[in-house]
């Protein structure tokens, strides 16, 4: 079978829209790979010219080619020989901390490594997977088929509080206030470096070009997406600091790629840098000690410790707080003890 004879027989075959995205009516001029990786999770330039050159991506209906340049109002199809993925979410008994619930609202711990939502490689043994099988008949917001009663997430590898909607009315009311940043939301972080004061960081965050797991702080608001983060001195200790960051906005990766743009990645993220030794001696000891550290937290050290919201129904402000879970806490002890023990050294 040649080259050309692959190329037809997928021609040939039905083809399914796996995504359709209508370009504002504001966008300039911008090739089309290029357009297309800021709008894509997880497709690299190459994987977009790939599919490019296959046919799979369709501007008004028509193949186009990879230096093509978006239009506004353009409509970009991308079409595959397979059907899109069932988004049907199917219950499977996990089980829940759940801190506080009524007729519309939950509140959840969710330990670190729990996958909040089925998505690419994790389409079961998600929280949302456990949460259909114990409730019935949750809401999902236009557009996040797949994703019942959420109305926002936090990263697998970082624990914490999460809402969770029980019925329509409150889906939307709760919505709306994430959406004029209204929730009252703090986490508490472990990063490196010594920070000396308090202080907000802001910019446009959105994917790194060289590596699109990754989000990047942009000063072009046409690659990202506006993000603020406020950020408090709770503990130093000599080569970490312990900090409190209250959102003003809830981007993905935002505590993450904030700290890091600042030049103090969380400890022990892995995605920003922080699993190597970015402070500190040479020594083998200090180097074994904070290797420890890593095996004992193998994850970035983020929890969602406090979460405040105006109650739907009751019209009351709820306030509801999470202890740091025992990797957290113990390496917080580690670190206290090694800095106590090298001052009176």
């Amino acid at each position: 079978m040649t080259e050309d004879s692959g190329f037809i027989e997928q021609e040939e075959q039905d083809l399914y829209e796996h995504l359709r995205i209508v370009v504002d009516k504001g966008q300039s001029l911008l090739r089309i790979d290029k357009f297309l990786m800021y709008r894509v999770e997880n497709a690299s330039r190459n994987r977009i010219q790939n599919a490019i050159e296959l046919g799979n991506v369709l501007v008004n209906d028509k193949a186009i080619k990879s230096s093509y340049r978006v239009k506004p109002l353009d409509v970009i199809s991308v079409v595959l020989p397979h059907p899109p993925r069932d988004t049907e979410v199917y219950p499977e008994n996990i089980p829940l901390n759940i801190i506080y619930e009524d007729d519309d609202v939950l509140v959840v711990n969710k330990p670190a490594g729990l996958v909040v939502h089925p998505g690419y490689n994790n389409y079961t043994g998600t929280l949302v997977n456990g949460l259909v099988y114990h409730f019935q008949q949750l809401p999902t917001l236009p557009g996040n088929d797949g994703r019942p009663g959420l109305v926002h997430r936090i990263d697998k590898d970082t624990s914490g509080l999460l809402l969770i909607s029980k019925n329509e009315r409150s889906m939307t009311w709760l919505a709306k206030q994430f959406f004029d940043h209204t929730i009252a939301r703090k986490y508490i972080a472990l990063v490196w470096g010594d920070l000396p004061e308090d202080g907000t960081v802001t910019g446009y965050i959105g994917r790194s070009v060289n590596d699109r797991r990754v989000m990047s702080i942009y000063d072009d608001p046409e690659k990202g997406k506006w993000s603020v983060t406020h950020y408090r001195v709770l503990e130093r200790m000599d080569y970490v600091t312990l900090i409190e960051c209250q959102l003003e906005t809830g981007r993905t990766h935002q505590i993450r790629a904030h700290m890091k743009h600042i030049g103090h990645p969380l400890f022990s993220d892995a995605t920003y840098g922080g699993d190597k030794i970015l402070k500190g001696t040479v020594f083998s000891k200090y180097k074994q000690f904070v290797e420890n550290c890593f095996e004992l937290m193998p994850r970035q050290a983020l929890h969602a410790q406090s979460l405040g919201f105006l109650h739907p129904t009751i019209k009351k402000q709820l306030y509801f707080e999470a202890p740091l879970p025992e990797d957290f806490s113990s390496v917080l002890q580690k670190w206290r003890k090694y800095v106590g023990a090298e001052a009176k050294e």
